[in-house]
Parts: structure tokens; C-alpha cells; sequence
């Protein structure tokens, strides 16, 4: 186990870039109701995915998608390398036989979790290879995903994709550290279903996040918007 020391920002080189990417549903659905989101996207766009994640040096999810999806996090449909998997998960409530942590894969692993973890589990993730870095935690017991990506960046990480779950998206953009939104739009419709994107504090069309230097590509049925965010201040406009 690692810890990471918020009050070492002059030591710590800049943060990673960080490229949130997701699919949903024209309503903006990450997920269906009963929570499941496999899959959203066609095969196309899937090698679209598979793409961005060889071309990223980690790739980040919350524990909730790794309990709903258990996905592998790991580069297949194309050539590349798989890149650092990094959990988000303040109580390590993690299965020990997720794919990100059985057969060998928990070495490739980083477990971000907080003092709220139970220190015989913090013993078992550890003992089978995966890194578990104690971060501090919000107000509201969650990791600080800036500390995080200081601590990436310390480890020599320069680039990461965020793949969700819904409170990871929100909570990078919310928090002004994601850079890039590469978003796959399906043409299917829900209803009900689970937000992609949750409450930012938005108040004004005004300061809604913009996306620049904006490419749109068709990959069978599905549409890849992609661009920079822009942060808008409130205030000034």
C-alpha cells in the first residue's frame, strides 16, 4: 500500500491530461435502469474505444462500474499496449475475483481508496499484487480525484481515460480536471435510465462546458462526438 500527500503540489509534476469517454443514448443514458450499459455502443465504435484506451497511459472507472460491467479494462479489438487500470473505490468494496484483479491482472491494477477502508481488505488486494493508494477523501467520503491525479502523475502517468461510472464523469467536470470529451451517441432511446452526466452547479445556458476544435465521425449507427472542453466562468459572463 502507497499513500499520497495532498501538501506536496511543488513536488508533483502536472497533473495528467485527462479524456473522459462514454457511450449513451440519444436521452443521454449511461446505463439502463436496472443498471446495465453492455452495450450501448455497436462493434464499430467499440474499436473506437479500444483505440483511445492503448493510446492513454491509464485508464479510470468508479467501483460501481467494475460491481455492474466487471469489465477487463484492457486493449483488444486493436494493437497497443493495456494501459495502468486505476479503480476508484473509497471503501474497497471490490470483489477479489473482478477481472481487473483475478488471473494475474490485479498487477496491473491501482486501487484509489480512502481511510474509510476496511484494513483486512486493504491486506487481501494487496497481497495479490494490485497497488492500493490511500487518497484523501471529499466531504462526502469519496476519493479526491485531484489527489489521484497528482499521485498519477507522480508515477510518471501523463494521460488518462475515464470511462465512468456517472460520478466519476461528473465529478471530473464538476471539478474542472477533465480536458477532453469524446462521447459515443447511440441511436437508441430509453426513457428512464441512469444519467450520463449529473448536476454540475450550471445555472446559465451561458456557462454551460463547450466542446472546441469539435470532430464528429460515424462509426456504423453510432456518432463519435469528440472535443476540448472549455470551462466557462459564471461569473464573467
Amino acid at each position: 500500500m502507497s499513500t499520497s500527500d495532498p501538501d506536496r503540489q511543488s513536488t508533483i509534476r502536472q497533473r495528467p491530461s485527462v479524456t473522459i469517454s462514454y457511450a449513451q443514448t440519444l436521452d443521454g443514458r449511461l446505463a439502463a435502469a436496472n443498471g446495465s450499459s453492455q452495450w450501448i455502443s455497436g462493434p464499430a465504435a467499440l474499436h473506437f474505444t479500444h483505440a483511445l484506451r492503448a493510446a492513454h497511459d491509464a485508464i479510470m472507472v468508479g467501483v460501481g462500474t467494475v460491481v455492474q460491467d466487471n469489465p477487463r479494462l484492457t486493449v483488444r479489438l486493436v494493437e497497443g499496449r493495456d494501459p495502468l487500470r486505476v479503480v476508484v473505490d473509497s471503501r474497497l468494496r471490490i470483489p477479489l475475483d473482478a477481472a481487473v484483479l483475478a488471473n494475474g491482472a490485479a498487477r496491473g491494477t491501482l486501487l484509489a481508496t480512502t481511510a474509510r477502508a476496511d484494513e483486512e481488505r486493504v491486506a487481501a488486494i494487496s497481497a495479490i499484487g494490485a497497488d492500493v493508494v490511500m487518497l484523501p477523501a471529499t466531504p462526502s467520503g469519496h476519493v479526491e480525484l485531484a489527489a489521484l491525479l497528482d499521485h498519477l502523475a507522480s508515477q510518471g502517468v501523463a494521460s488518462v481515460m475515464a470511462e465512468g461510472g456517472a460520478g466519476i464523469i461528473t465529478s471530473l467536470l464538476r471539478e474542472r480536471l477533465a480536458d477532453r470529451l469524446a462521447v459515443t451517441v447511440a441511436p437508441k432511446i430509453l426513457g428512464r435510465g441512469i444519467d450520463a452526466i449529473g448536476d454540475l452547479g450550471i445555472a446559465s445556458l451561458a456557462a454551460a462546458l463547450q466542446l472546441h476544435d469539435v470532430t464528429t465521425t460515424a462509426y456504423g449507427v453510432d456518432l463519435v462526438i469528440d472535443g476540448q472542453i472549455v470551462y466557462v466562468d459564471e461569473g464573467a459572463t
